[in-house]
Parts: structure tokens; sequence; C-alpha cells
């Protein structure tokens, strides 16, 4: 384990642009392909990286992410390592909640320094990516630099939409904008390489994935910029013209969940036959919680192009490019196309199902004879018989009690209960 480096994990803020998946979980407790948590992401990127030592902070929602990291993240008593969360606290010196990232981390700072350490990596909870964080760890170290940024070459069109980093020799950042119009890309070229610049991906965005050297980390939140509260809008930009920084330029796969629409095209992409980013590489595990489930039962079901987490119940007639989470259940006839379920926490036995149909409550997943398309289902829902969900560009934004519709992908909301019929 790397005794020189500590990890913070940025919780999130109230992630509203990924309601209503937000509306009673922290955005990094979102369920990711099926079986996995989108903070598993970063914390497995740490663990494969020799990087054991990892404070995640928390404080919008977070009841399920705790629960999460303390059911998930056991070491041996013999190790070092840890995962622990740092909830946002009201001090008598810091009467105030978490303001921003750099906040965050300030408030943080007495919490690190019970560790020995030189250097600190700050990342985001809600990024999707497998990263090798040693060889960025050793480039740091070798060009004595204070602050090393992970970049990743984006085109044009992506460049407005991110902080936009300009490097000079030996990579050395000397300017930054933040969100960069059209008119004004053509100074904010880099050199990214011949690979990139043939896919027209010339210019650097912050990941916003950092390397801080010890001191500068400290004197930047505790005297040099004490009021800041940003990264990216406000220590960046200040610090680049006193200090050292280094791009490390990443060329793989990486995305960041900003919103439902690049949430379902990333889950949906784990089904490709070689996707981008890829559960199946024994070197960079993506770790989670060991439930313990049963094997998935599928019985004349056609499958095209799916992921299907352990403890499935599946007599589908036909499931394509879609990924089916944990625990799900679905009914003889039913279809599903392009659809990411998240499956439930629990399974409901013989008895609570014949109470729930006599009652006139659906049973627990999705009933039989269904259609649905182009939908997020969120755990424990309760989908009736004969229902068709068609999402599409034809349907019009909305948020209704047991659903929300977002550039036309539907979101059935957690735990909604759908009637029979019902259409969408």
């Amino acid at each position: 384990m790397n005794k020189t480096v500590i990890a913070i994990i940025l919780g999130g803020g109230a992630g509203s642009r990924l309601s209503p998946l937000t509306s009673t979980r922290s955005k990094p407790a979102v369920p990711i392909a099926g079986k996995y948590r989108l903070v598993d992401i970063p914390i497995s990127n740490c663990l494969n990286s020799n990087i054991g030592r990892i404070y995640v902070l928390t404080q919008f929602n977070s009841a399920s992410l705790n629960k999460h990291i303390k059911n998930t993240y056991h070491f041996s008593a013999f190790s070092s390592a840890f995962v622990d969360i740092i909830a946002a606290e009201q001090t008598p010196d810091n009467p105030a909640w978490f303001q921003g990232t750099a906040d965050a981390v300030r408030q943080s700072l007495r919490h690190l320094s019970q560790q020995d350490f030189s250097h600190v990596f700050i990342l985001s909870g809600d990024q999707l990516y497998q990263m090798d964080f040693q060889e960025m760890i050793d480039n740091h170290v070798n060009a004595k630099a204070d602050i090393s940024i992970a970049t990743i070459p984006v085109n044009a069109k992506e460049a407005t939409e991110f902080g936009i980093m300009k490097k000079g020799p030996s990579n050395v950042i000397d300017s930054f904008i933040e969100k960069p119009n059209h008119d004004v890309l053509d100074q904010w070229v880099s050199d990214t390489g011949e690979r990139m610049q043939k896919q027209k991906r010339d210019y650097l965005a912050s990941m916003g994935i950092y390397i801080f050297s010890k001191r500068v980390l400290y004197d930047l939140l505790q005297e040099e910029v004490k009021d800041a509260t940003d990264f990216g809008k406000e220590i960046i930009p200040y610090s680049i013209s006193k200090y050292n920084i280094l791009s490390y330029q990443y060329d793989g796969y990486w995305t960041d969940i900003g919103n439902i629409h690049s949430f379902f095209e990333a889950n949906l992409a784990l089904t490709q036959d070689i996707p981008e980013f890829n559960l199946f590489d024994n070197s960079k595990a993506i770790y989670t919680r060991a439930r313990m489930l049963p094997p998935a039962k599928i019985s004349g079901t056609t499958l095209e192009k799916t992921l299907i987490a352990e403890g499935c119940i599946i007599n589908a007639s036909r499931v394509e490019n879609s990924v089916i989470g944990i625990r799900t259940r679905i009914g003889y006839g039913t279809s599903v196309v392009s659809c990411y379920i998240m499956g439930t926490d629990f399974y409901e036995t013989l008895e609570e199902m014949n109470a729930s149909t006599s009652n006139g409550l659906p049973k627990l997943g999705i009933g039989e004879r269904c259609y649905i398309k182009n939908a997020i289902i969120d755990k424990n829902c309760r989908i009736g018989n004969d229902v068709r969900i068609n999402g599409g560009k034809h349907l019009e934004n909305i948020d209704h009690a047991l659903y929300a519709i977002k550039e036309g992908i539907v979101v059935i909301k957690k735990g909604a209960v759908i009637p029979d019929g019902f259409v969408i």
C-alpha cells in the first residue's frame, strides 16, 4: 500500500440534475451496472492503484451511501487500509455545512492530520473510468510538482462544457478557462498527441481529479485563499500563476455522470460486445458489497446484449440492450428494450406475493405482458400486468408522482406502484 498518499472522494452536492434518482440518495450512492454504486468506481481505482487510505466526504442524502460503505469496505486487522466517511458537521469554529468542493476538504483537514502522508488525491464520486493512479503519482513526484491535474482530450463541441487547461513545455499548465465560448477556442489548443489530434480532440479538459502536495494544499486552503469554496473555479485559477502545476493526460474512457441522459447512456454502453468501460478486466476489478445472492434464473427468454446481475428471476419473452439489476423479477410475455432496471433490495415470499395480489397490489418487480422501452426503473418498484412504457423523443419532459421523463427517458421513481394496464 502506498504510504505517502491519502485519497479524498467528494460525495457531491444535491445532484439535482440526476433527479429523481437522487431524491432519496446522494449521487455517489446511485446504483450503476446492476450491482454497483457510483462511489465504488473511484474507491476501486484507488485500491487497484495501492491507495488504501480513503476518506469519503458526504452531506446530502447520505444515509444510503454511509450504509453501503459500512457494509462493503472491510480490511484485515493487520492492514492500515480504510474507507472512512467524513460527514459534514457543525463545529464551534465553523457552524456552516460544506459550501463547495474546496470548503469540504478544508473542513476535513483536521481529520487528515491524524495520518502521516505527503500527497492528497482529490477525486469525484460520480465519474465512470478506470485509471492507474500510481502512474499519475509517479509523474507528480518525479517532476516535483505542487499540483497535478488529470486532463482528458476533448473536441471543440465538448470543450465548451468543461474547464479547459492549456499546457506548455513539460506538461506544465500555464492557463485555464471555465467553459470557453466557441469564438475563443482557437487560443486554447494544446498538443494532445498525434492519435488524439487525428480525432480532433485538441483541447485538454479538467477531469476534476487532483494531486496536491500536502504543504501546498494546507497553505492554499488555510492561508492563501481561505474563503474559496471550489477547486475548479477558484483554487486552480489562483494557483496557476504561483505553483508548478502539471497536466496528466488520460486517453482512456471517462464520463462524468452529470444528468439522466449521460447516466442512461453509460449504463447501456456496458452491454456492447467490447465496452469501453471493462467490467471483466482482472487487473481493474470493481469492488462492491458481497451480497451472497443465488444465481440468476431465466426461463423462455430471448436475450440480446444484456447484462443480468445475480439473484434475478426472469420469465420475459425478450430482453434486449438492457442492464438488469439484482433480484429483478420479470413476468411472462414481457419485452424489455434499452432499459436499466435497478432491481430490488429484498425478495417477496410466496405468501407476500399472494397477499399483494389479493389486495390489488402488483408483485415486486415487473408483471406479465408488459412492454418497456427507453426507461430507467429505480429500485423496489411494482409494475403491474399489461403495462406499456414507450420512452423516446416524442415524449415531453414531465415530473409525475410516479415517474419523470427527461430527454425521452422515462424514469420510474423508487418504490413506485404502477397499476395494471398503465400506459406512458
